[in-house]
Order: structure tokens, then sequence, then C-alpha cells
């Protein structure tokens, strides 16, 4: 099992780590953008993004459409959660080595406050997502026109019964559970104590998107992905997908922020560690 060893004396501990935490992203880095590798992982979350979207919104209204004949049919919720669930398994371990696999601009802008990525990625990451969901919809819709009017495009709206302030809180948590199954399923220092037991990080990652789907969906649908609920507002157009989209964006990104503060600065102790290097440069 590994370990941390620290080493006292003379008022100093060093920590012999047996993981290396990679070193923090600058804040803005004009050097990614001469590289084709940073322009490969934009093409990477832009047709991640569009599969994800054409594939679950798909899913969504096949149901629908089959629901509304037999009340029966249909792959119901369970099924839904699963088209989501798995479609993130899939895609985040065909580009985690390209992209990071990231796909969702939440978790965009968690690893961005995480400083696990530079500031010009990230809103290029964000753009790539938003326009890759709007071409995953508009394919939905290509394909399935009438269905797709029909019922409702796949967009994200408040369900009756529920106030705006409840929707804002399913969409917080849901999005802190998916964001902090980030962090921890690609912890370097989990990687290392852990190494007895492997952990594939995309699955995880997975079952998070499908356990909150399974808890949200009655409430907003599910968004926990903005690009998901911009795409589908974008191509169906509907008055209250448009009046309830900024839960989508502000719910995420909280939930977001949230996750990438409790996991680096309270279980990585980022908090502690900052304050112990402010207070030795005090002494000196």
């Amino acid at each position: 099992m590994a370990k941390d060893i620290e080493v006292g004396g003379d008022h100093r501990r060093e920590l012999a780590k047996d993981y290396q935490d990679p070193p923090p992203s600058p804040l803005f880095d004009a050097e990614e953008l001469g590289k084709w590798s940073f322009y490969r992982a934009l093409i990477a979350e832009f047709i991640a993004t569009m599969l994800f979207l054409y594939i679950t919104v798909l899913t969504v209204i096949g149901h629908k459409s089959q629901n509304a004949a037999d009340q029966c049919g249909g792959v119901g919720i369970l099924g839904i959660a699963w088209a989501f669930g798995g479609m993130i398994f899939v895609l985040v371990y065909c580009t985690a080595g390209i992209s990071g696999g990231h796909i969702n601009p939440a978790v965009t802008f968690g690893l961005l406050l995480a400083r696990k990525l530079s500031l010009v990625r990230a809103v290029l990451y964000m753009v790539a997502q938003c326009l890759g969901a709007i071409c995953g919809v508009g394919l939905v819709k290509a394909f399935q026109k009438s269905y797709y009017t029909q019922y409702g495009g796949g967009a994200n709206t408040l369900s009756d019964g529920y106030s705006k302030g409840t929707g804002l809180a399913a969409e917080i948590i849901g999005t802190f559970v998916l964001v902090y199954t980030v962090f921890s399923a690609t912890d370097p220092k989990r990687s290392a104590r852990d190494s007895h037991v492997p952990v594939l990080a995309p699955l995880p990652i997975g079952f998070a998107v499908f356990m909150v789907h399974l808890a949200t969906i009655p409430v907003t649908g599910t968004g926990i992905n903005p690009a998901r609920s911009f795409g589908a507002a974008v191509i169906f157009n509907g008055k209250q997908a448009w009046d309830d989209q900024w839960i989508f964006w502000v719910g995420p990104m909280i939930g977001a922020a949230i996750a990438a503060i409790y996991h680096q600065y309270i279980l990585r102790a980022g908090f502690v560690k900052a304050l112990g290097s402010f207070r030795s440069s005090s002494n000196m």
C-alpha cells in the first residue's frame, strides 16, 4: 500500500510522495494556439458532444413516441438514464487521451477552477461542446422531424409542480455529484494508493451520470450539462426551454465550482497547504 512519509527536523517537514501532482496550468497559454494537439482536442470535444446529444436525444424522442402509443412501451426513465450514462462512459473512454473527455462545460469549468487547464482551452472547449450539441440535436431533428417537434425536442424544462428554486437545487446537486466523481476518478493520488484496485475512470463517471438522471429526470429532465440543454433549446426553440435555460447554466456551474473547491481545498488539503506556505514565508 502506498504511503506518504513525513520527515521532520529544524521545523521543516518534507513529504515523500509516491505520486506526482501535475503542475497548475497557466491561466493564459498562447503557445497552445500553435499546437495541432490543441485543435485535435477541440475536434474531439465537438464530435463527442455531437454523438452524445444525437444518441441521447434520439432515445428520449423514441421513448416518448412509443410511450404515447402504448403506456408500457418505450425504454422508460431507466433506459433514458442508461443512454446518458452509457454514452458518457463510451465517449470519455474514447476521448480521455485526446482532450480529457470533458463533453460538458460544467466539467470544463470545474477543472479550470482547479487549474487543470488554461482559460483559453476552457473557453474554446465550451464553444466546441455547445456547437457539437447543436449539431447533434440538429441531426435528430433532420432524421425524425415529425416526432422531434411533437415530443418536445428533448429540451430541458422545469416539470410542472416544481419551483425554480427546486430545479436549480437539483441541477446544483446533480452536477456536484458528477464533477466530484470526475475529480476523484482522475486523482493521481488515488491511482497511486489504490493501484491494487484497478479503476477505469470513465466507468464511475458514467455511473454518476446514470444515477443523477434517475433522480432528477422527473424534476428538470436532468441537465447537469449546459451544452446538452443549450443545444436542445437552440434547435427546438421553445419558449419554456428558453425561459428555464438559466437554470441549466447557473445550476451546473455552481455545482461544478463547489465540487472543485471541496476536492481541491478540503479533501486534498489545498487550503491547509496554502496556509502553511503563507506562514512559512511570513516567518522568513
